[in-house]
């Protein structure tokens, strides 16, 4: 079973994998909520999830699709916001790449 660790003072408490996609399916719900009160949509369709862990927990966060409304949503490895690209180490690497790609598109090779 796959565990994350969140740290409460001095005491290290694990957290199933499992409860952590439910937690944070739990939370886009309410967010979701929220926004159809304000009347807006959640757009199911762009909807991605990053996960940011510390390097010393990168590899105990779940690797599972996460419940966005009645749609499963794997976890991306970076995602845009705003025509900024986030990668899950938060280096700018995808951005810096995806940008560097778009400015060799105008120039002839």
């Amino acid at each position: 079973m796959q565990t994350t660790h969140r740290s409460m003072g001095s005491v290290t408490h694990q957290i199933p994998a499992k409860v952590l996609r439910e937690r944070l399916s739990l939370c886009l719900d309410d967010v979701s909520a929220q926004m159809m009160a304000n009347r807006l949509q959640l757009n199911l369709a762009k909807t991605k999830v990053l996960w940011c862990p510390s390097a010393r927990h990168q590899f105990q966060i779940p690797i599972g699709p996460v419940r966005v409304g009645n749609t499963s949503v794997l976890p991306a490895s970076a995602v845009q916001d705003l025509g900024v690209y986030t990668d899950a180490d938060i280096t700018m690497r995808a951005h810096v790449t995806a940008t560097t790609q778009a400015g060799l598109a105008f120039y002839p090779g």
